[in-house]
């Protein structure tokens, strides 16, 4: 991987050279002939001086006047030989004519007649007509390059053009004076380039090093997971893949699906900050316990996977993951607190228990949920074993037909105002009546959504089906607002606010008329996010609330800063009440901190008349529980309590509440 990028940013390196070097080169072309150009007019101009020097220092006076149409007398032609031999000796003029203007050669510095500019030519026009010409010619008389001047010649005082003086002087000093200047300049122009290209060639060469770091550090970013470093479930994938296929040659090995044991707990214990420190922990035990070329790869949540290329035979690599297992185990030290790590571990063995990732994938999970409900925790796949239908990988496939399928419902639990007894929300609960199963309580399928990408579908879905049961129970005439519990990662991702403010307007449902519940140890997960996130949603008018509060890590400062406008006690707190002092204790100051930060107070769990009259003695708000009602869908709700919002619940002995069976415990997509 990293030679195909070397040698991918070598070959962009030689192209963005070549490509800089190009306009380098046509750039210096370009001035060079540029400079040489100038060089042949100046030449030009030189000449042009010269031969008007010697039109009027040499040639007129000498003429004194004289009608050229009339040609020359002796005396004039001698004239002019004096006045031109100097010139013609010390060989600044090769050669010199002077030409009526119907072409007649009157006089020449040899005496010959022949070679001068014909009359037909334009630059003897040009001449006639009182404009100088100049041009560089080669082969000229007496000189291998010269300057050919046309002349006019100006006798007379009335300045019209009388005759052409042709004029060749020596193009060789010009010439090399030329050439020596071009040479000096071009050499400039050159060393220039060159320093202009290496500054080009030093910029492509540190933009594509850039490009490649950049390009590595992406590629590691969407093949690795961020926090313990390891390989992501993409590139397990591609592991396991390349391993099965050496597999099917003759080189077996082993894919092993390992999950931590209890690791909620921890979460929710001691925090979210104190789980993926255990997660670092572990990915760093897994890797310094096994060979170099195994691989170790975090594919979410808790949950790690090994490709293992057998060494020596399934008995060694058992062995092996007994050894890893048990040094996986040994006492961490997390917030104060010692633990030892517990994971279970599923194995099966490619190409023999699958020949494709999926399948051995699918093995291996199996193994690993045997192993969590057994005796030992490394269990080899074993097809005689039957296949058991709740592990995580078939759960999450099973929830998610569950949601393209409508399976799952929602039932809904009564917020009662104690001091009236009336209704004013009710909390959403999510069911899945499985067509199998029949109807699952939360806890039997929440936490593989939580483990998944499943949880941000099946929350948008509650929320959907809430809103659609409240424009519901709100057409038949129940004022009731509605409560959905979110989850931590739900509180991750600032896209949140814009997926509930989307869903409310698909509804057509006002804000206020919703109600997030959020678990004080959701806020613990990552403060300064979930923090943002809560803003965002109490700025659209949605009211937010801290469930199961007392057993978190809220501290005063979170409690001062989130905008949250209700508080709910976990009913650890309220089920000992009123007998239990540190409960009565505890729940007075909960009641007084939330009413001080501008908060009702909620108790949650309530399951007797005198712990609700105990709780309104303390000044608790509302409260909910199996005193008034399980959860139910909304229309045995609205049945039982009336007909019309702000009806009076009965008590539980004349409605027949049921015995507590373990709804209480029950989160919407917690």
């Amino acid at each position: 991987m990293i030679r195909r990028g070397s040698r991918t940013g070598t070959r962009l390196f030689a192209v963005y050279s070549l490509a800089s070097l190009a306009p380098v080169f046509v750039l210096g072309v370009v001035l060079v002939r540029g400079y040489q150009s100038q060089g042949l007019e100046r030449g030009r101009d030189q000449g042009r001086a010269q031969a008007a020097v010697i039109e009027e220092m040499a040639i007129a006076p000498a003429l004194s006047g004289a009608d050229l149409s009339m040609g020359l007398s002796s005396a004039v032609r001698e004239r002019l030989q004096s006045a031109t031999d100097l010139a013609i000796f010390k060989g600044s003029v090769s050669q010199l004519k002077l030409l009526s203007l119907t072409g007649t050669v009157l006089f020449s510095d040899d005496g010959s007649v022949l070679g001068a500019a014909s009359v037909t030519d334009p630059a003897f026009q040009a001449a006639a007509a009182g404009r100088t010409d100049v041009r560089i010619v080669q082969d000229a008389p007496n000189s291998a390059d010269a300057i050919r001047v046309l002349q006019p010649v100006v006798a007379a005082a009335d300045g019209q053009a009388t005759g052409v003086l042709e004029v060749y002087l020596p193009y060789d000093a010009i010439a090399a004076k030329v050439q020596a200047d071009t040479t000096r300049t071009v050499t400039r122009i050159v060393l220039a380039l060159l320093g202009l290209y290496a500054v080009l060639a030093l910029i492509s060469w540190w933009t594509t090093r850039s490009l490649r770091r950049q390009a590595a550090d992406h590629e590691h970013q969407a093949l690795h997971d961020p926090l313990t470093g390891l390989p992501n479930r993409k590139l397990f994938r591609r592991a396991a893949e390349t391993a099965l296929a050496r597999g099917r040659r003759g080189a077996p090995g082993a894919l092993v699906l390992i999950d931590l044991d209890h690791f909620k707990e921890v979460n929710d214990t001691l925090g979210h900050q104190a789980g993926d420190e255990l997660l670092r922990i572990v990915g760093q035990r897994l890797t310094e316990s096994l060979r170099t070329d195994d691989t170790v790869a975090r594919l979410g949540g808790d949950e790690f996977g090994l490709v293992l290329p057998l060494g020596g035979g399934r008995d060694e690599t058992v062995a092996l993951l007994i050894r890893v297992r048990a040094e996986l185990a040994a006492e961490v030290v997390l917030g104060g607190v010692p633990l030892s790590v517990e994971a279970s571990f599923g194995v099966c063995f490619y190409p023999s228990d699958g020949d494709t990732f999926e399948a051995l994938l699918q093995h291996a999970d199996s193994a690993m949920y045997q192993g969590k409900h057994g005796s030992t925790g490394v269990v080899v796949y074993d097809p005689a074993t039957p296949h058991q239908a709740t592990h995580s990988l078939v759960m999450q496939g099973a929830l998610r037909g569950a949601l393209e399928r409508d399976e799952l419902v929602l039932y809904y639990q009564p917020k009662v105002e104690l001091e009236t007894g009336r209704v004013g929300c009710v909390e959403a609960l999510v069911r899945w009546q499985h067509p199998e199963r029949g109807l699952m309580l939360p806890s039997e399928f929440l936490p593989v959504a939580e483990r998944s990408e499943l949880i941000e579908p099946l929350t948008s879905w509650v929320l959907r089906r809430a809103l659609a049961d409240h424009a519901a129970w709100t057409a038949a005439g129940h004022d009731w607002t509605v409560a959905v519990n979110v989850s931590t990662r739900n509180l991750g991702s600032l896209t949140f606010a814009d997926t509930v403010e989307a869903i409310l307007r698909e509804a057509g449902a006002r804000p206020e008329r919703l109600h997030l519940e959020v678990t004080e140890t959701a806020l613990a997960f990552d403060t300064g996010m979930a923090g943002q996130v809560v803003g965002a949603l109490a700025a659209q008018g949605i009211a937010m609330s801290i469930d199961d509060f007392g057993i978190g890590y809220t501290s005063l400062s979170q409690m001062r800063t989130l905008n949250v406008s209700e508080v709910k006690i976990d009913r650890t707190f309220v089920s000992g009440l009123p007998g239990n002092e540190q409960d009565r204790v505890i729940v007075r100051s909960v009641i007084n901190l939330g009413h001080s930060l501008g908060c009702q107070v909620t108790a949650e769990g309530v399951e007797s008349q005198d712990v609700a009259d105990w709780l309104l003695d303390a000044g608790c708000d509302h409260a909910q529980g199996y005193l008034w009602s399980m959860p139910l869908p909304w229309a045995e709700v609205a049945r039982s309590f009336g007909s019309a919002s702000g009806a009076v619940l009965p008590a539980a002995a004349t409605t027949g509440a049921p015995t507590p069976t373990g709804f209480e415990s029950e989160r919407a997509t917690r």
